[in-house]
C-alpha cells in the first residue's frame, strides 16, 4: 500500500471549523471594541451557517460575555464552542497553527510568533498553539515547534506543492538570509514543492510588511485572485501594477499561465492623516462559502462578483470589516481554519 504522504492543505479544502479569538478591552481594540465586536458577531453568524467555530476567550467573564453578545443575534450557539486560553491579541491567522495532514493525522506546525518582527508585545500569542493543544482541542495531531518567525498570513498553498509569498515580508523577518535559502527551508517545513516569490506589492496601513494574503490568493482551477488598482492617481498604483505584472508571468507546476482575478480597488479610508489598508484580498474561504470583507464602499459589490467568478460553487457573503482596518488587518488576518478530522 502506498503511504499517504504529509501535506499542506489548500483553503478550500473540506474544514472542521474556524479558530477565532474574541476581542477584549486588554487587546488593542479597547478604544473601539463595541465596533470590533460587531464584526465578531456578524463573522461569527456567517460562520455558523457553514460550519462550527472555535472562539478563544481570555476568561469566564468573557465567555459569558460574549455568549450573551451572539445569542441576542440569534446566532447558532451548537455551532460554537470556547476555549478559554490566554492571548494578547486577536490575529489568529498569525499566531494560530499552520497544520498538514497525513490521511487522518496533523501536524501542527507551531512557528514563532514575533508580532511582524517585534513590532508588538507577543508573548502570550507565542504560546497559543501549545495552549490549545494541552487542552486537547485537536485530535490525532501532534504539534512542532519551529524556532523560524513565520506567520500564517504570509504564505498562501495551493494545496498541490505551491507556495506563494512575498519577498518583503521573509526578508524582514529574515534579512540575512538569501533567497534560495527561505526556499529551502519553506518547501521543507510546508511539504512543499517550490516557492513562488512577489518583489512587488504592498498596502499602506498594513504592519505585515506585505502579508501575501493582503495581496495574492490562490483559488482552485489554477487560479489566482488578487488585489489590483486601477486608479493612476492613486500611490499604490505603480507597485501594484507591478505586481499585477508579476502575477501574469508566473506559471502553474505543468508550465500554463495562471487564470487571473483582479480585485477592484476601493476609494482610500483614513483613521486621520493615517491610511487603512482596505484590501478584498483579505477574504477567508469557508465550507460552501467566501467570506468578503466588506467597506461600505462602492466596490464591495464589484468584488463580491469578481468572487463568485473565481468561487462559482460558493456563496460570497460579506461581512462589514471597516472596524477591522483600524488595526491594520481585515477577514482573513483574525481568523484560522482548521481541516476536516484534526478537532
Amino acid at each position: 500500500m502506498t503511504p499517504i504522504q504529509l501535506r499542506f492543505p489548500a483553503e478550500w479544502e473540506p474544514q472542521a471549523a474556524i479558530l477565532i479569538a474574541w476581542p477584549h478591552a486588554n487587546t488593542d481594540w479597547a478604544a473601539r471594541l463595541g465596533e470590533v465586536e460587531d464584526t465578531y458577531i456578524a463573522l461569527v453568524a456567517a460562520i455558523t451557517r457553514f460550519q462550527p467555530v472555535i472562539i478563544c476567550v481570555a476568561d469566564d467573564d468573557i465567555e459569558t460575555y460574549a455568549d450573551i453578545r451572539l445569542r441576542s443575534n440569534r446566532v447558532d450557539m451548537t455551532r460554537v464552542r470556547f476555549v478559554t486560553v490566554a492571548y494578547d491579541d486577536t490575529w489568529l491567522r498569525d499566531s494560530g497553527p499552520i497544520t498538514l495532514r497525513d490521511g487522518n493525522h496533523f501536524r501542527l506546525l507551531d512557528f514563532c510568533f514575533t508580532a511582524w518582527g517585534g513590532k508588538f508585545e507577543a508573548s502570550q500569542d507565542d504560546r497559543l498553539v501549545a495552549a490549545l493543544t494541552a487542552q486537547g482541542v485537536f485530535a490525532h495531531a501532534h504539534r512542532e515547534r519551529i524556532d523560524f518567525a513565520l506567520e500564517g498570513g504570509g504564505i498562501e498553498t495551493d494545496g498541490a506543492g505551491t507556495l506563494l509569498t512575498t519577498w518583503q515580508c521573509l526578508h524582514e523577518r529574515h534579512p540575512q538570509a538569501s533567497r534560495a535559502e527561505l526556499s529551502e527551508k519553506l518547501a521543507a517545513w510546508l511539504q512543499q514543492d517550490r516557492v513562488l516569490w512577489l518583489d512587488h506589492g504592498a498596502l499602506e496601513g498594513d504592519d505585515t510588511d506585505a502579508h501575501i494574503d493582503t495581496l495574492a490568493r490562490f483559488a482552485p482551477g489554477n487560479a489566482i485572485v488578487f488585489q489590483a488598482c486601477d486608479d493612476a492617481t492613486d500611490s499604490h498604483y505603480s507597485d501594484l501594477k507591478a505586481m499585477a505584472d508579476e502575477i501574469a508571468a508566473l506559471r502553474t507546476q505543468d508550465g500554463q499561465p495562471y487564470r487571473l482575478f483582479p480585485m477592484p480597488w476601493a476609494q482610500p479610508i483614513r483613521d486621520g492623516e493615517r491610511r487603512l489598508a482596505a484590501s478584498y484580498a483579505n477574504y477567508l474561504i469557508i465550507n460552501g462559502a467566501v467570506l468578503m470583507p466588506a467597506y461600505g464602499d462602492a466596490a464591495d459589490d464589484r468584488a463580491a462578483a469578481v468572487l463568485a467568478q473565481a468561487y462559482p460553487d460558493r456563496e460570497i457573503v460579506p461581512v462589514p470589516c471597516r472596524a477591522l482596518i483600524w488595526q491594520n488587518g481585515s477577514l482573513h488576518c483574525i481568523t484560522m481554519q482548521l481541516p476536516e478530522g484534526v478537532l
